[in-house]
């Protein structure tokens, strides 16, 4: 794999942290769940590069999907698409196009379900 891809496949992992900030944000009926980072019953307050190192790399830990997100169909979707951003191995990772596809389809319903 090359420089550039290498670049890709972390930007889309960076990409599946992201959603998980932003549908835990979510009204799910019961809620949203307050902001936390990611990893933040993982790592310390102002981790470092070691420690985040074990704990994504080493130790492949990875947020937790809250179940609830199950229960409802646009979570579940990001659920699933965020994980397979996570994938321990980069080049298994989704290509962009591919998450494109998937938010079109998400986006192409008007209402949310929850």
């Amino acid at each position: 794999m090359n420089h550039i891809d290498s670049f890709k496949r972390a930007d889309v992992y960076a990409l599946g942290l992201v959603y998980w900030e932003i549908a835990r944000r979510c009204n799910t009926g019961g809620g949203c769940e307050d902001y936390q980072l990611p990893y933040y019953d993982m790592l310390s307050n102002d981790p470092s590069i070691e420690e985040v190192r074990k704990v994504v790399c080493t130790n492949k830990q990875r947020p937790v999907i809250p179940n609830k997100w199950q229960s409802c169909e646009d979570l579940r979707v990001m659920s699933k698409l965020m994980k397979e951003c996570w994938y321990h191995n980069p080049a298994a990772r989704l290509p962009a196009l591919r998450i494109k596809k998937t938010l079109a389809n998400l986006g192409a319903h008007d209402d949310l379900k929850c």
